[in-house]
């Protein structure tokens, strides 16, 4: 069986929704379940005056002040209620009650101004005087008259509408009031016809012209307007105003959290967003902001579990889908600190299919990378790194390239900053002819260890495999510049010498108009032979073939010339 409180969110979501008589059903549920709940009465009090059923909405709000005489919204209730029965003045000295009990509820205040308002510009009633003074001498000296005063419930209709004018539309179906009110107008009764006892009878029926269910006539309309009319017109007012006024006064609460909370005044700015919460439970924003609370106090466990709150409130009162956003990256920022970046990442794809921001994006892109360094560095092993690239060598002897990918891929997860593994790797892609996989090892190897002389021969025959032989040849000039010890000399020398017989038989075969259409192709062969400093070292070279090896000695000619080469407009030999 549901709970009080169950009940009463229920009873919530119907009130927000407009449903008042199911808002009433479920508060009656909860009264049940609680009957000293004094939140229940005062929610159903709420439900009764949005369904313009006061007299219960004014039963539910004195049950209310007899719970709890110290809460200050059981007599905005009842001031409610009583406005919209047009009891204006017992409204007015229901709000003052109130404010004795909280001066500073701007509720209360707001409410009381629209009473006096009200009792300000109420129009004058006809009647208000009819029903002073000594009535009872006025009927006793009509004889037509006198004979109801034997009748105790003809006399009690008379005190009350002398306690209150207004009372006298809920008589308005009786003759005899209206016979007693025509006869104090100084109406002449004798023009009506009379019958039976008590005198009534006949064109009796059309009496009933002076209340609030028939039209008057014109030119009385026109003084009174419509008094009875009015009423209801006051009672619709409260009707639409009611949730907007439970909406202004936790919005009010939200305000003063909000100023709270930039102080960092952070326990002050809790009580008001709770009190906004208790006063309208189906706004999402209230507990957004109750979680950024807990969020800048670094209780991270309790901010979610608010925004988790806001969240289902926000799907229950179908919010915004950015405030139901703001939720879930809210959750995913308090996993983050609490470095649970799985959770972290999971919610911000949530609130990223909610609604696509640049922030949540962001927040997600640093959490995947912090995720990823922390899973890399939690894998790292020097000595299982060793161990996989020894079983990586082992496979590549054996001529098994794929598994010594992948032993070396392992050992560089185990250790990443050992550019021998990278070398290797780049061996075993090159024998699998995956080739820019095996260059982007080798770069990666050579950013590691710039003096790795192998890794620059395994770069240069990529390059030649590629037929990039300009390209070649320059990784073997710095390859050489780097051999000092001349240990590698017969590598390089033998990669130069098969570089310059490709390109030998490239362009073997082919015209010099061949070679230059050709080379007509290539901007970057067109912007060297264009450049005149190039142009006077090609006609020297032209006249001394001597002069090459000066030149060669300059790295950017000597580039520019091996780019020359590999396209046959520079022949050596």
């Amino acid at each position: 069986m549901p709970t009080a409180d169950e009940y009463k969110a229920l009873g919530n979501k119907a009130f927000t929704s407009g449903d008042y008589k199911e808002a009433i059903k479920q508060f009656t549920l909860g009264i049940e379940a609680d009957p000293t709940n004094h939140i229940l009465y005062s929610n159903r009090s709420g439900a009764y005056s949005g369904d313009m059923d006061y007299e219960k909405a004014l039963a539910d709000a004195e049950k209310t002040i007899e719970i709890k005489p110290d809460w200050p919204k059981g007599y905005g209730r009842k001031g409610a209620a009583l406005h919209g029965l047009g009891e204006y003045e017992e409204a007015k000295e229901t709000y003052l009650k109130g404010l004795e009990v909280d001066p500073n509820n701007a509720q209360l205040k707001s409410s009381l101004e629209e009473v006096e308002k009200a009792i300000q510009n109420a129009p004058p009633s006809p009647f208000d005087n009819l029903f002073s003074g000594d009535i009872v001498s006025k009927i006793s000296s009509n004889p037509k008259l006198a004979p109801l005063l034997s009748q105790p419930d003809f006399m009690n209709k008379i005190l009350d509408i002398q306690k209150n004018p207004k009372n006298i539309s809920k008589y308005s179906d009786d003759p005899r009031i209206l016979t007693l009110m025509m006869s104090l107008m100084g109406i002449d009764t004798e023009a009506l016809k009379t019958g039976g006892p008590s005198g009534f009878g006949g064109d009796d029926v059309e009496m009933p012209d002076m209340s609030s269910n028939s039209e008057p006539a014109a030119s009385k309309n026109a003084q009174q307007g419509k008094p009875e009319q009015a009423h209801e017109d006051d009672a619709m007012e409260v009707e639409k105003s009611e949730s907007e006024k439970l909406k202004e006064e936790a919005d009010a609460k939200k305000a003063l959290g909000n100023a709270a909370y930039k102080k960092k005044q952070f326990d002050e700015a809790l009580s008001y967003y709770d009190a906004a919460i208790e006063i309208c439970p189906s706004e999402i924003t209230y507990y957004t902001n109750k979680s950024a609370v807990y969020f800048e106090m670094g209780e991270y466990k309790k901010c979610i579990e608010v925004a988790e709150k806001a969240i289902e409130v926000g799907r229950e009162s179908l919010a915004d889908f950015k405030l139901v956003a703001k939720a879930f990256t809210r959750i995913g920022s308090a996993y983050h600190k609490l470095d649970d970046l799985d959770n972290a990442i999971k919610y911000y794809n949530k609130s990223l299919l909610e609604h696509r921001t640049a922030d949540c994006l962001n927040r997600l892109k640093i959490a995947e990378k912090e995720k990823k360094v922390k899973e890399e560095t939690a894998y790292l092993d020097e000595n299982l790194a060793n161990e996989a690239r020894e079983r990586g060598n082992q496979f590549f002897k054996e001529g098994k390239f794929p598994e010594a990918v992948k032993e070396y891929s392992e050992s560089i997860k185990r250790n990443p900053k050992d550019p021998r593994t990278y070398s290797n790797r780049s061996a075993s892609y090159t024998k699998l002819m995956a080739l820019p996989q095996a260059m982007a090892d080798v770069e990666k190897c050579l950013s590691l260890d710039p003096t790795f002389i192998k890794a620059y021969l395994r770069k240069a025959a990529i390059e030649f495999m590629k037929k990039d032989y300009a390209e070649c040849l320059e990784t073997c000039e710095k390859a050489s510049e780097l051999d000092t010890e001349k240990k590698h000399i017969h590598e390089i020398q033998q990669q130069i010498q098969r570089c310059y017989s490709a390109i030998s038989d490239q362009n073997s075969g082919q015209s010099p108009e061949e070679i230059m259409k050709r080379a007509q192709q290539d901007p970057e062969i067109m912007k060297i032979m264009n450049d005149p400093g190039m142009q006077v070292i090609l006609q020297q070279m032209q006249t001394d073939p001597r002069a090459i090896q000066e030149h060669l000695k300059n790295p950017q000619i000597a580039r520019s010339i091996r780019k020359l080469m590999a396209a046959g407009i520079v022949r050596i030999g």
